[in-house]
């Protein structure tokens, strides 16, 4: 079962939650259940499960997006450490375009952040060796993916002091402004 902890952005952006067994074995997830997200408003289906492992703190990745017809949805979770989430609203037609919001994420809270496909999306570790998941609503198309500076300044982002600009990669340094979207 999953429930709907928190909405953002007029409900498009959702934390939800996911329902732990736990025993003297250990436990049981389900964590993924597409019957159970279409109850709640979700009825993307998703195709590729992608890994993104990073070993020191302070590693930032975003904010990415990919623009039609290879449009992403995403369900983010981790499965060890700890990340700060970040997600910017880029729906041009939108009362809140350019606005983001932040959530952390940690491997022991059961949490899965969806992003519809109109949101750019980035994080930045925590925790040393942090391994996050994501399910994506379509298939990665490197000429599709579009980077936007993660210190944009039309953004604002405050990202965590452990930020490390040397774990940058290329793409990530070289990012457009929002206004070139």
């Amino acid at each position: 079962m999953i429930k709907i902890v928190k909405s953002f952005f007029n409900s498009q952006v959702k934390l939800l939650e996911l329902e732990k067994h736990s025993d003297k074995r250990g436990y049981f997830v389900e964590s993924y259940n597409y019957k159970d997200l279409k109850k709640i408003g979700i009825s993307k289906s998703f195709f590729q499960d992608n890994e993104s492992f990073s070993k020191n703190i302070g590693t930032l990745r975003g904010l990415h997006i990919q623009k039609h017809p290879m449009y992403q949805s995403k369900l983010i979770s981790v499965k060890k450490g700890s990340i700060l989430d970040v997600f910017v609203d880029i729906r041009k037609d939108s009362k809140t375009f350019g606005k983001h919001l932040k959530v952390i994420l940690k491997e022991s809270d059961n949490y899965v952040l969806y992003l519809p496909y109109n949101f750019a999306h980035g994080f930045c570790t925590l925790k040393n060796n942090t391994l996050v998941s994501y399910k994506t609503s379509n298939y990665y198309s490197p000429r599709d993916e579009v980077t936007i500076k993660f210190d944009d300044n039309k953004l604002n982002i405050k990202w965590p002091k452990v930020l490390n600009t040397k774990y940058l990669s290329a793409k990530d340094k070289n990012g457009k402004s929002i206004d070139e979207l």
